[in-house]
């Protein structure tokens, strides 16, 4: 491969990251764009991580360059070895994402770019000697973490550098607002709207009684974080108590998604983890549908 170099990023890098960042973003969900700002914002901090970014001691972006044109990009973090860090992140480095265009990818000789740059992110992290290598893709998009199943190519990337997948799998489910339940009402229950931990929280009552509750999040498409997410939110929080019942999710659904449909949003994101089919179920019984699944927690052990 001619006139290939793997560099740190530089400013007028900047429109073919984000063009790049895009490109996988849209594999994995429909019609969510960052802007260029977002993705410049998320390499200095990650404002949403308000618990692990302040542990985060330092950060490097390095990008494959051929021709003039990048290629890949992998943004790394570096977490400090203080008591006020969590166990997991002690000492540790990550690559936070890894992004490549699939041809870039292959065992061909046009992938040696991606390769190249693995394993120039395996150097950094060498060079910070931290305890362990964990790995991710958590592009600054909704929905975009782990590893997601429509990016065969940066698995692949992973797998030849030895990163092996150690934690769980999530299932990422999407349903359209209009086909949720509607809301309805039942003698004695009441249901109230105020601010949850994770959005807008609407709770069941019976009688003084919470039945459970559901929390919907409508900021994930901030004009300043994302030049196209329209009408995107997600669930935050689902419960329903023991005693509560059968059904109670679908008409908790049916109350948040007659707010959905005041705020102009037209699909709502849901996420389970895949062993919990019995969760999973209850969602696709209410209009959601399976959008893929991403894979979390991935660790450096070369064989």
């Amino acid at each position: 491969m001619s006139a290939l170099e793997v560099r740190p990023f530089h400013r007028a890098d900047r429109d073919q990251l984000t063009e790049l960042v895009n490109l996988h973003v849209a594999a994995v969900i429909p019609g969510v764009l960052v802007s260029t700002n977002t993705v410049l914002s998320g390499l200095e901090r990650q404002p949403a991580e308000f618990v692990t970014d302040p542990w985060v001691s330092e950060r490097a972006t390095l990008v494959a360059e051929q021709r003039g044109t990048v290629v890949a990009a992998a943004h790394l973090l570096r977490y400090r070895s203080g008591p006020e860090v969590g166990d997991h992140y002690r000492d540790a480095g990550t690559v936070e994402w890894f992004v490549s265009r699939p041809e870039a990818s292959s065992r061909s000789d046009a992938g040696e770019a991606a390769d190249l740059l693995m394993s120039a992110c395996l150097a950094r992290l060498a060079r910070w000697r931290v305890r362990v290598r964990y790995a991710e893709g958590a592009l600054p998009a909704p929905a975009v973490y782990g590893l997601p199943r429509p990016w065969p190519h940066i698995r692949a990337v992973y797998d030849r550098a030895g990163f092996r997948h150690t934690g769980g799998t999530e299932v990422l489910l999407i349903a359209r607002v209009e086909d949720l339940p509607r809301p309805e009402t039942r003698p004695g229950v009441t249901f109230e709207r105020t601010l949850g931990e994770c959005g807008t929280r609407f709770t069941a009552y019976e009688r003084r009684r919470v039945l459970g509750f559901v929390e919907v999040d409508t900021a994930l498409a901030r004009p300043e974080r994302h030049t196209r997410a329209p009408g995107l939110a997600d669930i935050g929080n689902l419960h329903v108590t023991p005693a509560a019942g059968a059904g109670w999710e679908h008409r908790l659904l049916g109350h948040a998604a007659d707010w959905l449909r005041l705020s102009g949003t037209d699909r709502l994101l849901a996420y389970e983890k895949a062993a919990d089919s019995a969760a999973v179920d209850v969602l696709r019984a209410a209009g959601f549908r399976e959008l893929t699944r991403t894979d979390r927690g991935w660790e450096h052990r070369p064989r």
